[in-house]
């Protein structure tokens, strides 16, 4: 099957723009021509094993630039556009992308050449590339370390796509709201792969902001997502809150929602959002059903074409008693296919018989509805809705002048789910300096929102630091 719909028998109001975001509209057919000729100037300057860099702006010509790439079946590389020069060039360099769509940067190589997408273009989309060919390069955060490239197919963005539009019903009728980031799965991969599949609108609001969010409620939005931090935010506008209130599904991910949060947009909205969970790796692999009971904190079910189990620490099967925990492992259709130039690394994150580790901890009960308790490390931090990992924050820290050592942790936070604190040693440290500094060298959601400094870190007889003591 063709990833997205070439005829209207998929898709909803005809006159309706298919996207808009910031205010900015295109219609589907216009969309497609010019994403084709994006498709074509990207052949003749790469083939079709050679990443093409997306600088991921909330805009038409990301959007364009990311199905031009699709077209010519080339994998596309989102790279962050709050990005500092160090992460910036790992991805670049990392991913070996051969050519940049977007504004040209001061800090790019000259080597790498930049294609400006043109909105107003035309040509005509190529043959449908092999469903198992890589769609993204997605790069995501671990515990320790630079972020590394995960391996998205084709197949299993389709697949994503079809089981989520069971779970929620979800049809070309649907106008869906959201004002998430185009480089990371959520915003992407759910927030604009979705809607043109199924054959549906998005209305991205450029920022996710509760007073945008209720206008695209009134401009005739039906479903919503958001990240807990976005939710938290819209609860504490209750007019914007009951703008939703017409909404046919309201939708969190990202990090669990407080459960305060969904009992105050229910009562403002009429409805508690759904929850959902996924990664990078495995893009969304459970999501509690449109027609479900809604529980906060409790993310549902494997969607079609998924399986999930939690083991113990001796391997068995945890008890369908919504309170025995375990290691959550994941397997089917949405899987990636390994982390780029990391054998060892993609061998590790898989079990002997072929589930994937998620390195969460979750229960479920007997209705198969799960819930997840947290990470089984400390040091993968969810704040805003996005994860962060303590290793690169503190690799940069450690070059600040003045920083011996370094330790970051996620302190609980009614806002941000985590807030990314670091402990630093050193004498001669000054806290809004340091925050600065980390935010231009990384994605500005990485800093810290506190430096706090301490005569030494707590450290077990291995010499590890012992961030438990910390948190």
């Amino acid at each position: 099957m063709l990833l997205f719909p070439t005829t209207t028998d998929r898709t909803g109001d005809a006159a309706r723009p298919a996207i808009t975001i910031d205010g900015e509209s295109i219609g589907r057919d216009q969309l497609y021509a010019a994403s084709a000729a994006v498709a074509a100037q990207v052949a003749e300057r790469v083939d079709r094993t050679s990443p093409v860099a997306i600088h991921a702006t909330p805009s038409i010509r990301t959007v364009i630039g990311f199905l031009g790439c699709l077209q010519a079946g080339v994998p596309a590389v989102p790279v962050p556009p709050d990005a500092g020069p160090r992460e910036r060039q790992h991805i670049l360099t990392d991913s070996g992308a051969r050519l940049w769509l977007g504004d040209r940067l001061d800090d790019l190589s000259d080597s790498l050449p930049t294609l400006v997408v043109d909105p107003t273009a035309t040509g005509t989309p190529p043959h449908e590339p092999d469903p198992d060919s890589t769609a993204l390069i997605m790069y995501t955060s671990g515990t320790t370390g630079a972020p590394k490239g995960a391996l998205i197919p084709r197949r299993a963005l389709a697949a994503q796509v079809d089981g989520l539009a069971r779970a929620w019903q979800w049809t070309p009728e649907d106008v869906l709201v959201q004002g998430l980031p185009l480089f990371h799965v959520h915003g992407l991969v759910l927030g604009l792969v979705a809607p043109l599949r199924i054959g549906g609108s998005l209305i991205h609001t450029g920022r996710p902001r509760p007073e945008l969010y209720a206008a695209a409620a009134a401009a005739g939005g039906s479903m919503f997502f958001g990240v807990p931090t976005v939710w938290s935010r819209i609860a504490a506008a209750p007019d914007a809150c009951r703008a939703l209130s017409a909404a046919r599904l309201l939708v969190s991910g990202s990090s669990g929602l407080p459960p305060t949060v969904f009992r105050d947009v229910r009562q403002l909205a009429g409805q508690g959002p759904v929850e959902r969970y996924g990664m990078t790796e495995t893009l969304i692999t459970l999501a509690a059903r449109v027609d479900h009971e809604r529980r906060a904190g409790w993310v549902g079910e494997p969607i079609s074409g998924v399986q999930a189990r939690i083991l113990d620490e001796q391997g068995n099967p945890v008890p369908g008693d919504g309170e025995t925990i375990g290691d959550l492992q994941v397997r089917g259709a949405t899987i990636f296919d390994g982390y780029l130039n990391r054998p060892e690394a993609t061998a590790a994150s898989f079990t002997d018989d072929g589930w994937f580790r998620t390195g969460d901890v979750a229960a479920k009960d007997g209705q198969n509805q799960h819930r997840i308790v947290g990470r089984a490390t400390m040091d993968l931090i969810k704040s805003g809705g996005y994860r962060v990992g303590a290793g690169e924050i503190e690799a940069v820290l450690l070059d600040y002048p003045g920083i011996d050592e370094a330790a970051v942790v996620g302190v609980p936070d009614p806002d941000l789910g985590q807030r990314i604190v670091a402990y630093v040693v050193g004498d001669r440290v000054d806290e809004n300096d340091v925050i600065n500094w980390v935010a231009t060298q990384l994605s500005v959601h990485k800093r810290p929102r506190e430096i706090r400094r301490t005569e030494q870190l707590p450290r077990n007889a291995m010499g590890k630091i012992q961030k438990t003591l910390l948190q």
